[in-house]
């Protein structure tokens, strides 16, 4: 295996008077190892920008391991720290030994126990592990485009560029609105005539909107697409509501067309909102639906999620509506299928904070007074829509489909809380 190839590593530590030789002891749960691409690497990788664990093999190892975790710590300050321990050879107490220090001193960390006799779920474990190593390094290779400030009712939804790249890994670019505003003016109508003509005959119906702002719309869209290709961003936040008061149009369509393309887009310039959409895509292969929360209803714990975008590709059917707050432009009306639902969102002043739910949508709406995509959501589990009350992280909820609560808590509970 060459060096440069390994995509994730582990470090052997052994004392130098264990009476049996550590390549002897490591030989077995190497071969194990690289069945998950987990290769050996020397004790000089500490600074190499992938996943390192820590392979105890023996007793006698603790302070050896522990400076080698601290250099880690030099290059990857909020990377947590993974023991392998194994059952023989005093491996398991140096390494809680470790972890324990580790604990002292607020690292994050944990022990995997390598046993296939008392911890069938070992190489599961692991491979879980390594999974939630590759959001976390994905996350760190994200750049998000942010067209535009964030809207300004966004007061509880505005954190540190510094802090966002700090905690989570991404980096914000700033792009000026006037230049989504210019490349929208340059946009033909031979160059969208395609994807307007698919936009509109797959609607189930057209309500409210001209031709023209059905082509307007799609212009849109077309150009937050070279955007993302002129500044190399993996996803984008737009300040929307500004296209409504200086254009007339909305990005409603473009958003959700960028979303179903792969590319996580965000309404209102929310990067709380943006960071947990990525977060929730890189984890489960699902973009979210970002609403907001319309009503609740505390005697049956659930509430109404309202927006007027929704990827297409999460919707039975879809009609096109106007813009609900300014009936300009387009909206989309979707229906969202009943089933299991996870329902979260981030906040606190360096997005180190996190609300999740298990959840079930019950049923869409249709009520003209919100916004035009409706969906009843009970929560399950210990959360209570009252919690919504009292402790708010601000307004933007997070909708993915099926139950994929336990997963993101096990993924914040190692990398951020």
């Amino acid at each position: 295996m060459e060096e440069q190839k390994v995509k994730y590593g582990f470090i052997p530590v052994a004392s130098s008077i264990t009476s049996v030789p550590a390549e002897e002891i490591a030989k077995e749960l190497q071969i194990h190892l690289a069945q998950y691409e987990i290769y050996r690497v020397d004790e000089n990788s500490v600074g190499r920008d992938i996943p390192i664990l820590f392979l105890v093999l023996t007793g006698g190892t603790e302070q050896k391991t522990y400076h080698l975790i601290t250099e880690r710590k030099n290059y990857f300050h909020h990377e947590p720290i993974v023991l392998l321990a194994h059952p023989g050879n005093n491996s398991l107490p140096a390494s809680l030994e470790i972890l324990g220090r580790l604990k002292q001193e607020g690292l994050k960390g944990k022990i995997i126990y390598i046993d296939e006799r008392s911890n069938k779920d070992c190489w599961r474990e692991i491979e879980k592990t390594v999974k939630y190593f590759e959001v976390y390094y994905q996350l760190r290779r994200t750049r998000i485009g942010l067209i535009g400030d964030p809207s300004d009712w966004l007061i509880a939804s505005i954190p540190g560029h510094e802090a966002v790249q700090r905690v989570w890994g991404p980096h914000i670019t700033k792009i000026p609105l006037d230049e989504l505003k210019n490349l929208i003016s340059q946009v033909t109508e031979e160059e969208i005539e395609d994807e307007h003509f698919a936009f509109v005959n797959k609607a189930a119906n057209v309500k409210e909107p001209s031709k023209k702002e059905l082509k307007n719309v799609v212009k849109v869209y077309a150009a937050l697409k070279k955007l993302v290709e002129e500044y190399k961003v993996d996803c984008i936040s737009l300040r929307c509501f500004d296209l409504i008061t200086d254009l007339k149009t909305t990005g409603c369509f473009a958003l959700s067309k960028l979303n179903d393309y792969g590319i996580v887009a965000s309404c209102e310039g929310d990067i709380v909102s943006t960071i947990g959409m990525i977060w929730a895509s890189y984890l489960t292969n699902q973009i979210p639906w970002m609403a907001n929360p319309s009503r609740i209803d505390e005697q049956n714990n659930s509430l109404w999620l309202a927006h007027c975008t929704v990827p297409i590709g999460m919707v039975a059917n879809y009609k096109l509506r106007s813009h609900f707050e300014s009936g300009l432009g387009v909206g989309i009306e979707g229906e969202i299928a009943k089933g299991k639902a996870t329902l979260f969102r981030l906040g606190g002043h360096n997005l180190d904070k996190c609300w999740i739910s298990n959840a079930e949508i019950l049923q869409s709406g249709t009520e003209e007074n919100l916004c035009r995509t409706q969906a009843l959501v009970k929560l399950h589990g210990s959360y209570k829509v009252s919690d919504l009350l009292s402790e708010p992280l601000g307004n933007h909820m997070l909708l993915l489909r099926g139950n994929y609560g336990k997963e993101l808590s096990a993924w914040w509970d190692m990398f951020i809380g």
